[in-house]
């Protein structure tokens, strides 16, 4: 199936102009009649599949895929809601947000298990882990972590081989990086032991997965904390390099979600687009899927760790959010 890359902008709504990116593709024919915008966290190669297989069906559409940062999607969206016909985010809190805030169509006709949904309006369509992804060589000799307490045991005994080599979100700008360390909070004290470990070893901080990957496997970095564990084994290019490690103390697992767009100007588009999504990653049915099943990484009660529900809103109360980043800070920034 052709796409090819938007290079002229000319013909963007003016709030696009300024906007910058990661990345921008069209799918499907030019003169197509009717066209959809995606906006979305995922990266682009993870959905071209996806997309592919939904214009093979409806060769009438072209889509537009638009990737941006969780937070900056979460502000972009609210500003122009009608510029959108698709959401699609790894930030469940502040996706739940946009649909309790009622940004969000409502799809009745969408059959979805109800742990999965949110109102039928807001659907998890994935279920993926916070890993902590080590460079396989730089631990030749020594104990790989299989737990948070593992890891600040490893850390502490090297702190020369981990200095300024331990990447983690810059929960400050990532809504992923701060959903995972407000559920880590949550769970355990573990967390904000650790924490201050790897602040002490000058962390490095990431807005993305992506980038994290790159500087794992490039050996910048030697360890990255909640790191997106479907990034990392999608990439048959490094899987000797990389080490994946699911901690075993407590999950921490978030599904990735979709809705419409309460102003799109053409719902039943959009709605045909989020029940292909959902079946494709429900039945597997196409070759080259990236991202993993919806029940990829249940627990035995059919549920993910974080699951979809008011609760999930509760840091991001301002007040809340202030005390916790203040707290964040402190932790992780040692050294400047």
């Amino acid at each position: 199936m052709r796409y090819f890359a938007i290079l002229i902008l000319s013909f963007l709504p003016l709030f696009a102009l300024a906007q910058e990116w990661e990345d921008q593709r069209v799918f499907g024919s030019e003169d197509a009649p009717h066209s959809m915008r995606i906006l979305s966290s995922t990266d682009t190669s993870f959905f071209v599949p996806i997309i592919e297989s939904f214009i093979t069906q409806r060769p009438d559409v072209s889509v537009e895929y638009l990737v941006t940062g969780t937070a900056d999607l979460d502000d972009l969206f609210r500003q122009s809601p009608d510029q959108f016909d698709v959401v699609i985010s790894s930030a469940m809190d502040l996706q739940l947000k946009l649909t309790n805030d009622g940004f969000a169509q409502r799809l009745d006709g969408l059959t979805h298990p109800d742990w999965a949904q949110w109102r039928s309006s807001l659907f998890a369509f994935t279920t993926e882990p916070a890993a902590i992804v080590i460079n396989t060589a730089a631990f030749e000799g020594l104990t790989i972590p299989s737990t948070r307490q593992d890891l600040i045991e490893v850390l502490r005994g090297n702190t020369e081989l981990f200095q300024g080599t331990v990447g983690t979100y810059d929960v400050r700008l990532s809504g992923l990086g701060y959903l995972f360390a407000t559920q880590d909070a949550r769970a355990s004290e573990t967390f904000w032991r650790l924490l201050e470990v790897i602040g002490s070893l000058d962390a490095q901080l990431y807005c993305c997965s992506g980038e994290m990957i790159d500087d794992l496997a490039e050996g910048r970095i030697l360890v990255a904390y909640n790191v997106l564990g479907s990034y990392a084994l999608a990439r048959a290019d490094i899987e000797d390099v990389l080490t994946v490690i699911l901690p075993s103390d407590f999950p921490t697992t978030m599904m990735r979600t979709a809705l419409v767009s309460k102003s799109t100007s053409d719902p039943a588009l959009a709605e045909s687009f989020v029940s292909h999504l959902i079946r494709l990653q429900s039945q597997g049915s196409v070759e080259n899927l990236l991202l993993p099943s919806l029940d990829a990484f249940q627990n035995t009660n059919g549920r993910s760790s974080i699951r979809l529900e008011p609760a999930l809103m509760t840091y991001l109360d301002q007040l809340k959010r202030q005390v916790f980043i203040r707290e964040w800070e402190n932790a992780i920034i040692q050294n400047q």
